[in-house]
């Protein structure tokens, strides 16, 4: 499924990889070789957050799109 979360994408020289953060579901990150490795590799973690979270019951966070920051 494809996750209408955002997503911060960027290049980690340290890492050697694309890495994905999702700032919406807390924790939620993911890395790849390629960016759209790295974009996959999100929508895997993020579906598992979601499974996760669902299944302790925990508050799921409504997908806001774009976020702004200050």
């Amino acid at each position: 499924m494809e996750s209408r979360y955002e997503m911060i994408i960027y290049w980690s020289q340290e890492d050697g990889a694309f890495i994905v953060e999702v700032p919406e579901l807390p924790g939620c990150m993911a890395d790849g070789m390629t960016y759209d490795e790295a974009v996959a590799n999100a929508q895997v973690i993020i579906n598992e957050w979601l499974e996760t979270a669902s299944q302790q019951k925990r508050l799921i966070p409504q997908h806001k799109g774009r976020l702004a920051y200050a």
